[in-house]
């Protein structure tokens, strides 16, 4: 490719809002393009790391006899209905109709359409297992969109879906995907550390992250310093310390007057209480009633623990038509004095650290009134007590007793889940076996976000002068410049263009040695070419390696045996 025919070129600005490295970089080196929040385009430059993206993955999806497919971007809103995830998903899912009246929906994932694409191609249980993969298309209206690729709103997902005969095919089956995943990431160069997950409304009984620590990630893993145990945020375990004191009567606050106190927080601030002896409480839906979690003020609430103690999947947070509904008083919400109705409308979960402190500081469900030394047992019940918050950073490991789990900020570059039957029992997929039984087929869904993944891949591998592709994934595997105005300089490079057999980026600009320079190390290409008066004079060409070694000189004739020994793992200068 000609540099001077090559359609997005290196920019040296870029906007303000433009923070996260490896947006910068991909923006500046001509990778992407931002059309508006959340969507991006791709450069041929772009699509060229893409492609090759693709083939490493293709390669070892094969390994493991994954065949491709490819599902419409827009589904039937009705195949979500069947699964019951169209209630599950609502404002990230966009739904139209279209003009004969047929509801439809643009997928964020694609385990119905699946569904549906096995169902016409299965005969028999002979035929499984059946492992399907596709690059395709997602659309999610995030609310908030992240440092450029990490987050968006339309995005490339490789994602592969498996169906099995039993549970034990899936369970075995399971592991050698966990590995094909751990050899994509090793192969893109970037560090990763498979930790548990929730499953969330992709269902099913188990699920695993391979998360990055990076500081553009949107997402947090739980790491023990001692033993490696290793959980996404909102399912990690640890044991909190608690609060035991001497219970001591329970007694009545109200807000001061003329104090502007609207909500329990804010007499709680008044009154000089710590957050940690603080009550907080929150409601939550589900399909069939409402639930208050109860937890200490200064922890967070788990939706997938939750979700997980009482089997039912949460839509959210209850809004204000409900809380008036169930006349409570949000700012003020509380388990202690509920009205009987209400009472017997929902579920109390109280958080176990809850459940173990003493004498702390609580709403009452009425405005402007509190209550001091609230124990729970005495004061007020749950349902049920359970692990149900985000366990904060310092606190200690489970498994091994002596670490400390550390908060560590991450991007989620990829994931598998064993759905089991989930989805083929509520979509009605069976097959008869061989003794006239039906038999649903067990999944397994696993994914990996392309444009994600690219940019995992330039927060790795960068330096102060621009990004370093690993040789499989960049966009050319040679830079090749010319030094200088000299017709024969400029006829020596142009041979070499020619007569290398690898893919090779020849900068034909008049532009100068420092400009061309800076290009080179910006674009990433692993392998720099340079020829100059000198070279060409002594029957030499300079090569070096963008990973930062010296450049060293090599004779004409031997250029081509030397870029392919550089360009293979474990090549040396």
């Amino acid at each position: 490719m000609l540099y001077s025919r090559l359609f997005g070129q290196t920019v040296r600005q870029v906007p303000r809002e433009v923070r996260a490295t490896s947006y910068k970089l991909l923006v500046q080196g001509g990778y992407v393009r931002p059309l508006a929040q959340g969507l991006f385009s791709y450069t041929p430059l772009g699509m060229r790391v893409v492609n090759n993206l693709k083939r490493l993955i293709r390669e070892e999806m094969e390994q493991i006899g994954a065949q491709e497919v490819m599902a419409p971007v827009v589904n039937p809103r009705e195949i979500w209905e069947a699964s019951g995830r169209d209630a599950l998903i609502e404002e990230s899912m966009v739904r139209f109709v279209d003009r004969r009246g047929h509801h439809l929906v643009l997928a964020p994932t694609h385990e119905e359409a699946m569904v549906e694409l096995v169902r016409q191609g299965i005969r028999s249980y002979r035929d499984l297992p059946i492992i399907l993969y596709q690059f395709q298309t997602k659309f999610r209206d995030e609310a908030r969109v992240r440092c450029g690729l990490v987050r968006t709103r339309e995005f490339v997902m490789k994602d592969a879906y498996s169906f099995h005969r039993t549970f034990t095919d899936l369970n075995s089956f399971f592991p050698r995907m966990f590995a094909t995943y751990r050899r994509i990431f090793e192969r893109c160069h970037v560090p990763v550390t498979a930790a548990q997950a929730g499953v969330g409304y992709m269902g099913g009984d188990r699920s695993y992250e391979f998360l990055m620590p990076c500081d553009c990630g949107d997402d947090y893993l739980i790491q023990c310093d001692t033993c490696g145990y290793a959980a996404n945020g909102e399912v990690a375990v640890g044991d909190c310390d608690a609060v035991q004191e001497t219970p001591l009567p329970i007694e009545p606050v109200q807000a001061p007057e003329n104090a502007g106190v609207r909500t329990m927080n804010g007499l709680r601030q008044l009154l000089e209480i710590p957050r940690s002896r603080m009550l907080k409480a929150m409601l939550y839906r589900t399909f069939d009633t409402t639930v208050m979690a109860v937890v200490r003020g200064d922890h967070q609430v788990s939706e997938e623990k939750i979700a997980a103690v009482l089997e039912r999947r949460i839509l959210g947070r209850a809004g204000g038509e409900l809380l008036a509904e169930l006349d409570i008083a949000g700012p003020w919400l509380s388990p202690l004095d509920l009205p009987e109705k209400t009472r017997e409308r929902i579920i109390v979960l109280v958080d176990e650290v809850v459940a173990a402190e003493s004498n702390l500081f609580a709403g009452s469900n009425q405005p402007g009134r509190c209550y001091r030394n609230v124990n729970f047992g005495r004061d007020f019940s749950a349902d049920q007590v359970a692990d149900i918050i985000r366990v904060p950073e310092g606190t200690g490991c489970r498994h091994c007793n002596d670490g400390t789990l550390k908060r560590i900020q991450a991007m989620e570059l990829g994931n598998v889940f064993r759905l089991g039957t989930f989805y083929t029992e509520a979509m009605h997929l069976y097959v008869d076996d061989e003794h006239g039984r039906r038999v649903y087929p067990h999944m397994g869904s696993y994914g990996i976000g392309i444009g994600r993944l690219i940019a995992a891949v330039v927060e790795s591998n960068h330096d102060d002068r621009g990004i370093v592709w690993p040789p499989e994934l960049a966009p050319f595997s040679v830079y090749l410049m010319a030094i200088g105005k000299s017709l024969s300089v400029r006829r020596a490079a142009e041979d070499l263009y020619r007569d290398l057999e690898v893919s090779t980026l020849y900068d034909d600009r008049f532009e100068s040695i420092s400009h061309k320079l800076k290009d080179a190390d910006l674009l990433g290409i692993p392998v720099r070419v340079v020829v100059s008066r000198e070279s060409v004079s002594e029957g030499m060409v300079e090569v070096a390696l963008r990973s930062g070694a010296e450049p060293f000189k090599v004779p004409r004739e031997e250029l081509g045996a030397t870029i392919r020994s550089l360009l293979t793992e474990g090549g040396d200068v």
